[in-house]
């Protein structure tokens, strides 16, 4: 493995900025509130093989060559990762996959009958990536690492450390405009006969929570990497990201991580719970969503859910929730926020918990598989990238992963955004389409910006 150190800087956008237009580049973005960040950036770009999948049909592409095979995707993922076993040289990610997985290809982890809905870009899109730069914000330090994996990393070093050291301003953002006001796939009248058929399918059993999303669309043009830059300075998110997907350009500011391992060490963080946040609000408004008996009962039933997902693949007796219904407030909303954790049981790995899980049941609903049909028959459209997940699974066997929320996808012609909020019995019609909306304000205030 290669390591060169490289300038500190504590925003990655000014870096990456210059690797941004190229197809496959990938950030992983710590940002949040106030100035505060979390440990690590994440970025790269180049990959040396691609592996796209919609259903058990997937392209992997190696420099150019396509080959068309089929499988299951999680499988041929590993199939990929699996012989580089490498030297992780302490960071979280020194070489390995980034990209997402899409909602629907939870269809392939949750048996629902029938077939899916197609989505404008693949259900799972990664690169594999010989280098990448990891920024450390406890240390602060700056390195690229680089596994020489791919000829080309030896050939391109010294211009790609020459690029990545240059003292140069950031680079201007790319033109991106939004061409007329986004527009919700639910009218008011819609989203309470959705909201209506998911009661009733409360009170006969069906569930006891189901996640109801609307998702708005709008034309526009452009890179969105401009509205990434806008989003992270207005709503700055512990997991945010963006993906150049050549079909889909993503910009997330999840709040939501979904599942990490590192040395077999499990943890998710479920949220479940909101509270619109208010200018000035202090710790009333806080302690005020802490003590919601229904927020709580919500997270309860999130964090259940969860235990039994990761007790497919931990060891018996390991999975635990540590901390329950920790407030966490973000640019326009306040969050219920649990965690739980649990330890790899022998022979399981990253992959072996991600299909176990997917997608994530703070976005499902609870039975997770009765949840997710309500959720296809009652949503008008399906939901793609929003839902699913940003990840990076590294060579070492570590990963890293967010729930897909609060998040833009641009992609033929048009920008789209979701937001929804899990309905349970007890539920009122108009606090949910208000929260919708709430969950939703930070990204359509970012998108009219960009609107002339």
């Amino acid at each position: 493995m290669r390591t060169a150190e490289l300038p500190w800087q504590a925003d990655p956008t000014r870096r990456f900025a210059r690797l941004a237009g190229r197809p496959w580049a990938a950030l992983l973005d710590s940002c949040r509130d106030r100035g505060a960040r979390g440990r690590y950036d994440i970025y790269a770009a180049d990959p040396w093989l691609t592996l796209e999948c919609r259903g058990r049909e997937a392209v992997i592409a190696r420099r150019g060559e396509r080959e068309a095979v089929r499988g299951d995707p999680f499988k041929l993922l590993r199939n990929l990762l699996k012989p580089l076993a490498t030297d992780d040289a302490g960071l979280p990610f020194s070489g390995g996959a980034i990209g997402y997985f899409a909602y629907e290809l939870g269809r392939g982890c949750v048996d629902l009958g029938g077939p899916g809905r197609a989505l404008p870009h693949p259900e799972l899109a990664v690169g594999l990536y010989d280098w990448a730069v990891v920024s450390d914000h406890e240390e602060r330090r700056c390195r690229l690492v680089a596994q020489e994996r791919d000829p080309q990393t030896a050939r391109r070093w010294d211009a790609l450390l020459e690029l990545l050291r240059a003292d140069a301003p950031p680079a201007e953002a790319p033109d991106y405009r939004v061409l007329a006001a986004p527009q919700s796939n639910f009218t008011r009248a819609g989203y309470g006969r959705a909201f209506r058929a998911v009661r009733e399918y409360l009170r006969a059993g069906d569930c006891y929570q189901v996640n109801l999303a609307q998702r708005w669309a709008a034309p526009s043009v452009g890179r969105l990497w401009a509205a990434y830059l806008r989003s992270r300075r207005s709503n700055p998110a512990p997991f945010s990201g963006y993906f150049h997907h050549p079909r889909a350009e993503i910009a997330s500011a999840s709040p939501e991580r979904f599942l990490r391992v590192r040395d077999g060490a499990v943890e998710t963080r479920p949220i479940k719970g909101t509270l619109r946040r208010e200018p000035g609000d202090g710790e009333a408004a806080r302690a005020r969503l802490a003590a919601s008996r229904k927020d709580r009962a919500e997270n309860l039933m999130i964090v259940d859910l969860l235990r039994n997902d990761l007790g497919k693949n931990c060891a018996p007796g390991t999975v635990r929730a540590p901390e329950l219904f920790r407030v966490e407030s973000f640019a326009t909303v306040h969050h219920l926020v649990s965690t739980v954790t649990g330890r790899l049981r022998a022979g399981r790995d990253a992959l072996d918990l991600l299909a176990g899980c997917f997608p994530g049941g703070s976005i499902t609903g609870a039975p997770k598989r009765r949840a997710m049909q309500i959720i296809e028959e009652l949503e008008p459209d399906p939901r793609g990238v929003y839902c699913g997940s940003l990840a990076y699974l590294g060579h070492d066997g570590g990963m890293d992963s967010s729930i897909a929320i609060r998040t833009l996808v641009q992609a033929d012609g048009r920008t789209c955004l979701h937001a929804g909020g899990g309905l349970v019995h007890d539920s009122a019609e108009e606090a949910e389409y208000a929260e919708c909306a709430d969950k939703a304000r930070a990204l359509l205030e970012t998108l009219a910006e960009f609107r002339r």
